[in-house]
């Protein structure tokens, strides 16, 4: 493929933007990243007019994909025409939190913001103060945006900033545990109990390879911060609105927390966040309350239209049924190629949700029969159980490398668009067809 303008471009933008980019992952694509002029429906097409598949989707939040459905187009265009925005509140702000109160088991009450960072910022600041406390737990490797309080490594026992700029006296706060593990969950409550403000959890981590938590993990973060006081907060920025359909993945799960964190398709495509959870909570924000929460931008009324007009457009028509039923095509299909090809790795997502990990070690090949049948479930009766990444450190360990270095250019070669790395998930969106799919798992193929 030829990438001369896109090359030509990032030279401009060097000169310009730290890195060139305005988000850092957008600059692991090396030696530079391609420039995108335009989506359509499942597809994306560069600067140098090279077509790819593309299953990043924006990171997530392009549900409905690049081509809107007519009604939602115009609805978002009629919205804009009446003018960018007021300060003051709009009816479509509100209509957009009943339709989420309605829908997502754990939502009376919601906060509209900015971004998923904003989101997770507000719902730690809030935690803190409705239970009076500073720690937070966290799940290592777990993502919740570019926080301070959250832009942090090492565990429980010596936490430090994962970022130049963060103060260490910020990162004893936060307590860093591996995911998945029930036993350094009561370690740190047993430590910190009666200092911790809330349990701060992706459903799934969804931005460290995609790994499903094991079998009543999330029952007992319920139990035990029910146990301690403290308030259960899961991060939905990514899974809400993608698995467990309108549900969100606490749905899907079975387990209601006390807050909530929302991005990407609660805006349909345009920059937003939101916290939800219990009234009594909630209702801890100002002017209600006394945590102090505002944003010129939140409640932003095109981005309020286009994230009411993609959810009704997904509840009225086939929106999950497609989405995860070509994930669930693609998953499987990944599963034999590498039972085929590369035994050792592991397929991983649900829903709409998808990623193969590079894992260097896996059950010989005559077990692989045995094994989930459209990405890993942790089930214990699978041959890959003792194998597949349970936590962030398991997907770390991977040849990610090898994943960022040649495989992810073996892919775009075939035209077929990636996340940046081996840790950002991939996703199906409504524009997304059957063909898409098939040429995908070709290239798998060839690329392995």
């Amino acid at each position: 493929m030829n990438h001369d303008r896109s090359r030509a471009l990032y030279d401009r933008a060097l000169s310009v933007m730290p890195g060139g980019v305005n988000s850092a992952v957008r600059a692991a694509i090396e030696p530079y990243p391609f420039f995108v002029e335009k989506g359509e429906a499942g597809h994306v097409v560069d600067a140098d007019g090279n077509r790819y598949v593309d299953w990043v989707m924006g990171l997530g939040p392009l549900l409905l994909g690049h081509d809107l459905p007519d009604e939602v187009g115009a609805a978002i265009q009629r919205r804009a025409s009446e003018g960018p925005m007021y300060g003051t509140p709009t009816e479509v702000e509100v209509e957009l939190a009943e339709f989420v109160a309605r829908h997502v088991p754990s939502v009376e009450k919601i906060r509209f913001v900015n971004s998923g960072t904003e989101a997770t910022v507000s719902a730690v600041r809030l935690a803190r103060g409705h239970t009076g406390r500073n720690k937070i737990v966290v799940m290592q490797g777990g993502y919740h945006g570019a926080q301070e309080s959250t832009l942090v490594e090492g565990d429980a026992a010596q936490p430090r900033p994962s970022s130049a700029g963060i103060p260490q006296s910020f990162a004893e706060h936060t307590l860093p545990v591996p995911f998945n593990d029930e036993a350094a969950i009561r370690e740190v409550f047993e430590a910190h109990g009666d200092e911790i403000a809330c349990v701060l959890v992706e459903p799934i981590l969804a931005n460290y390879g995609i790994v499903h938590p094991e079998e009543g993990y999330h029952e007992f973060l319920r139990e035990i911060t029910e146990e301690y006081g403290s308030l259960l907060v899961f991060d939905e920025v990514i899974t809400g609105f993608r698995v467990g359909g309108l549900g969100c993945a606490q749905s899907e799960f079975g387990v209601t927390p006390d807050l909530t964190t929302f991005g990407k398709i609660v805006g349909g495509g345009f920059p937003v966040g939101a916290i939800g959870g219990r009234a009594e909570i909630i209702e801890g924000f100002a002017p209600a309350g006394d945590v102090f929460q505002a944003g010129t931008f939140s409640g932003h009324p095109v981005t309020m239209a286009a994230g009411l007009e993609t959810l009704q457009y997904a509840a009225e028509n086939d929106v999950y049924d497609h989405v995860d039923g070509l994930g669930e095509r693609l998953r499987a299909g990944l599963t034999d190629i590498v039972a085929d090809r590369a035994p050792e790795y592991t397929v991983a997502g649900t829903a709409s949700m998808f990623k193969l990990i590079f894992t260097r070690e896996g059950p010989g090949r005559d077990a692989l029969e045995e094994q989930c049948s459209a990405g890993c479930r942790q089930e214990p009766t699978c041959p890959r159980y003792d194998f597949c990444p349970k936590n962030a450190g398991d997907v770390k360990a991977a040849e990610t490398d090898r994943w960022r270095r040649i495989f992810w250019g073996q892919m775009e070669d075939q035209g077929i668009f990636l996340s940046q790395n081996q840790f950002e998930s991939q996703f199906v969106s409504y524009g997304h067809t059957e063909a898409d799919v098939e040429e995908t798992l070709e290239a798998y193929k060839e690329a392995l």
